[in-house]
């Protein structure tokens, strides 16, 4: 197995862990199985986490943390209910695995997020978006959330994108984006 070059969720976790400047509040935009929820409730002092499938929601309320407060509502009704300014935000776009592949991730939705997380976010914070492209939805994200990236100023926000060159040509991708 690979240590550095490992799957885009692991290599997130590690950014976030090793590059975040403040670990006060962190929002998850895409529970699923709660794997980057557990990392940021054992990182971050309050967590948001985010799904519209009230099975991921139920799921993870078993074994939620007292700073974590999940919301059944779509990522896009960011400004609906968080406040905070935040250290963090993490995506892993797409569909939630062991679930309905046909529910994925949006374009739309996923851009009205960012765009809100973009301003809330602190200074010194990070944006981590793991994007996967294997369905027709996927493919539309991937070339938004490039052509918007490109165009955040470079004197507020430093942005940095991983793939993988040696794999499938739908292999997932990884987005960091640091704000000054």
């Amino acid at each position: 197995m690979f240590r550095y070059i490992t799957d885009v969720s692991k290599l997130s976790h590690y950014i976030i862990k090793n590059f975040c400047n403040n670990f006060g509040v962190a929002v998850d935009a895409t529970l699923g199985n709660g794997y980057d929820t557990d990392f940021l409730s054992n990182n971050f002092n309050k967590v948001y986490s985010f799904d519209i499938q009230l099975c991921a929601i139920e799921a993870y309320k078993k074994k939620s943390k007292g700073n974590t407060t999940l919301i059944n509502d779509s990522h896009e009704n960011f400004n609906i209910y968080i406040n905070d300014e935040i250290d963090c935000l993490m995506y892993n776009l797409g569909f939630m695995p062991g679930g309905n592949k046909k529910l994925t991730t949006r374009a739309k939705s996923t851009m009205l997020s960012l765009k809100c997380g973009l301003n809330k976010l602190r200074k010194g914070g990070l944006i981590t978006i793991a994007a996967y492209k294997e369905h027709a939805e996927g493919k539309e994200e991937e070339i938004l959330l490039i052509d918007f990236v490109k165009r955040l100023p470079k004197n507020k926000y430093a942005v940095m994108l991983h793939s993988f060159v040696n794999r499938d040509v739908n292999a997932p991708i990884l987005i960091v984006i640091e704000k000054k």
